[in-house]
């Protein structure tokens, strides 16, 4: 079985972002490393294992199963013993593919595998195992479902939601070895991976043939292509080349059953029945664990120029947008959304001088990317030239040079690092329609205000309520900055948050899945019909896992 189902809802489990980068041919040079300017996605893990933008490391993070003691372990499922190892070790190899906690002390070995990267969340594991092949994926997922032994597919461990770590003593399988960039077509653009190759990896393969990836996350530099395509990441690139549901054309997955799924297909148009992938895109594991993947990649820019702009409302935002729309049209990449206090925090934690002078309401960053650098620059420059005539725009810059993009930039990618400066961050990563889609920030802030919260004070668990996002897209990132995790904080924003979005037909989850934290909420944005097919559909994939639930 792949997951436990609880009564009501799906409980997700996904192959979520890539751990570790395995043999060379995965590894990516330091020249190459830069920080994407995508989304609230957590950045690469240093040197020493410290992740940039991380929240401050807990001395202690408590199990989710006692924070959350209504998440019972299904007594049906079997415990782990000393044979159950014996048999991925015969099947694996006694050496790293194996972490044997079960038969000797490991905890040290396994706690980056049962706490998430926001240390908010920690299971109890004794066993993981990294299959180095679909076959060896298929021959464990196969003993586990005969065995009624649980599994949490698990890559690079750095989501939001909770959903690739344990909660009790689940087993958990890492794709991290699965990392072979088995062919790419440079006519048609088709690229075949395996479902454990880092994002970074593959863009800078695909960039020094001319191409690039339809996809650009903030995780890039540790995030696997599996767990991008079960979490249907989206992140900067959307507004130009869509969503993974479009660009994906093919799946290689492994049922919960071991039965190897085999539609690793690279044409573009495929009518003979269900187009069943779109069932693991966004599935976050929760049906199969992805092993291949066949996408297809754009030819890479030649020309990028970004522009920085200060504006005095969030009407002006919208009018700025549509303009954009209008006279960019076919080379806008980006339009990024970002508020005052998003940049106050960049500044007061970073001390860097601020790209425009005095304080603003709002900022917005525009990326375009064509193929005619001069021509591209002129259409950004007559753009701003019109916004700012027509007092759309307060004031604006546009970069000269690649180190002033990165300059730019890092004051939409600082966010997050900035955020985690105090301690905890509650995020929320929502889709909300566009002319309502900064209210949810202000009336939040002025809930968690009205409380008492918010406040510069230690007394105060709420530094900052700040709104940023992806404008193109509909989708904010509601970010609550505090000085710790606060259980009066926790009950001001939930159900609220939720609710708020369910009155605008929004989306509780944009970009990041459900996870544990938001599978108690997915009738916020889903029907009972839907969700009914949802467990429906699990049913039929994953019969063991569906029927033994807590």
């Amino acid at each position: 079985m792949i997951s436990r189902s609880y009564p009501g809802l799906l409980r997700p489990h996904k192959i979520l972002l890539g751990r570790v980068c395995g043999p060379a041919r995965c590894t990516v040079p330091n020249q190459w490393a830069r920080r994407s300017s995508a989304s609230t996605e957590p950045l690469q893990p240093d040197s020493e294992g410290r992740t940039a933008g991380a929240p401050s490391p807990q001395k202690h993070i408590p199990f989710t199963s006692e924070k959350y003691p209504n998440i019972k372990r299904d007594i049906r499922f079997s415990q782990l013993n000393s044979r159950h190892v014996q048999y991925f070790k015969d099947l694996l190899g006694d050496g790293s593919a194996v972490i044997d906690g079960v038969s000797v002390d490991a905890t040290a070995d396994l706690e980056p595998f049962n706490s998430d990267w926001m240390r908010k969340y920690k299971g109890h594991t004794k066993l993981v195992i990294k299959p180095a092949s679909t076959e060896e994926i298929s021959q464990a997922l196969r003993y586990c479902n005969d065995n009624m032994l649980a599994v949490v597919p698990q890559g690079g461990n750095s989501g939001l939601v909770g959903g690739s770590v344990p909660v009790h003593d689940e087993i958990v399988l890492s794709t991290s070895r699965i990392n072979t960039i088995r062919s790419f077509d440079p006519v048609a653009g088709t690229l075949v991976v395996d479902a454990g190759c880092i994002l970074e990896s593959v863009d800078q393969f695909l960039a020094d043939k001319g191409y690039i990836f339809p996809l650009d996350l903030g995780a890039k530099g540790s995030c696997q292509i599996g767990g991008n395509v079960a979490t249907n990441a989206g992140g900067l690139r959307l507004l130009r080349y869509g969503s993974l549901h479009g660009n994906v054309l093919g799946l290689e997955v492994v049922l919960p059953d071991g039965t190897i799924m085999d539609d690793l297909t690279t044409l573009r148009k495929n009518n003979t029945g269900y187009d069943l992938k779109q069932l693991f895109i966004g599935g976050e594991g929760t049906l199969g664990i992805i092993t291949g993947v066949s996408i297809l990649c754009p030819q890479r820019s030649q020309a990028v120029n970004v522009a920085f702009f200060a504006l005095e409302s969030f009407e002006k935002v919208q009018h700025a947008y549509r303009e954009a729309k209008q006279q960019l049209s076919e080379i806008l990449s980006a339009f990024e959304l970002m508020d005052g206090r998003s940049q106050d925090l960049v500044h007061n934690v970073t001390n860097k001088k601020r790209p425009l002078e005095g304080d603003h309401p709002f900022y917005c960053l525009i990326e375009t990317s064509g193929s005619n650098a001069e021509h591209d620059k002129e259409k950004l420059h007559q753009f701003l030239e019109h916004v700012m005539s027509e007092e759309i725009v307060s004031d604006g810059t546009l970069a000269d040079n690649a180190s002033q993009m990165q300059s730019l930039w890092s004051w939409r990618e600082g966010i997050t690092e900035c955020l985690g400066h105090w301690g905890g961050v509650y995020k929320y990563d929502v889709s909300i329609p566009l002319s309502d889609l900064y209210e949810l920030v202000e009336d939040t802030r002025a809930r968690l205000s009205s409380a008492g919260l918010v406040g510069d004070t230690n007394e105060h668990p709420v530094v900052a309520v700040v709104g940023y996002g992806h404008m193109g897209d509909s989708n904010l990132h509601l970010n609550v900055a505090t000085r710790r995790f606060d259980k009066a904080v926790e009950e001001k924003l939930e159900p609220f948050v939720y609710e708020w979005i369910a009155k605008r037909n929004g989306s509780i989850s944009a970009e990041h899945g459900l996870g544990l934290q938001k599978k108690p909420y997915i009738g916020y944005s889903r029907s009972e019909t839907m969700i009914r097919l949802m467990k429906q559909i699990k049913e039929l994939f994953d019969p063991v896992g569906f029927s033994l639930r807590s």
